[in-house]
C-alpha cells in the first residue's frame, strides 16, 4: 500500500432517485472517483409508491423505465464530462413480500454486490417528497455501511 495515499477507491456507489438532490449526489461520487481514479456505479432505486403502483397496474412500466433512462442519460453527461467510466442499474426499493427490504437495505446489499468501496447518497430529507426514495435511507445506511459514506 502506497503510505503517500492510504485511501484506495476502486468503486464509488451513488445510489439515485431521481431527485435533484440525488443528481447532487452523483456530481459528488464523480468527483472521489475522478480523485481516485476509480468507477462510478449508479443504483436507481424504486419508491414504494412506483413498485406498489407498477404491481397493481396503476402505474405504467414503461413511463417508468422512460423516466429512468432519461435521468440515467443525464447522469451520463456528468461522468462523462469527468471521463469517468460508469455502470448502472435499477431496483425496487421495497417488496411486498420481503419486509426487510426497504432503501437502505438496497443500497448496502448493491455496495456488497459490485464490492463498492465508497458510497456517496442524499441526507436525510427535511421534506417528505414520496419521490425522495434516498434520503429517508441515509441514516440507515451512514449506520450500517462497511464502507465509507458521504452524504450530501
Amino acid at each position: 500500500m502506497d503510505v503517500s495515499d492510504p485511501f484506495r477507491v476502486e468503486t464509488v456507489l451513488a445510489p439515485v432517485d431521481g431527485s435533484e438532490d440525488s443528481a447532487t449526489a452523483v456530481e459528488y461520487a464523480v468527483a472521489v472517483a475522478d480523485r481516485y481514479d476509480a468507477s462510478v456505479h449508479v443504483l436507481f432505486v424504486l419508491g414504494r409508491e412506483v413498485v406498489q403502483g407498477m404491481d397493481s397496474g396503476v402505474v405504467d412500466e414503461q413511463e417508468v423505465a422512460d423516466n429512468t433512462q432519461g435521468f440515467l442519460e443525464e447522469v451520463a453527461g456528468v461522468t462523462d464530462a469527468y471521463d469517468v467510466p460508469y455502470t448502472t442499474s435499477v431496483a425496487h426499493g421495497f417488496s411486498p413480500s420481503i419486509k426487510t427490504r426497504h432503501p437502505g437495505s438496497v443500497v448496502l446489499d448493491a455496495a456488497d454486490s459490485i464490492d463498492a468501496d465508497f458510497i456517496v447518497l442524499p441526507r436525510e430529507s427535511v421534506t417528505d417528497a414520496p419521490t425522495e426514495v434516498l434520503e429517508k435511507a441515509a441514516e440507515y445506511v451512514l449506520s450500517y455501511a462497511s464502507q465509507p459514506v458521504l452524504s450530501v
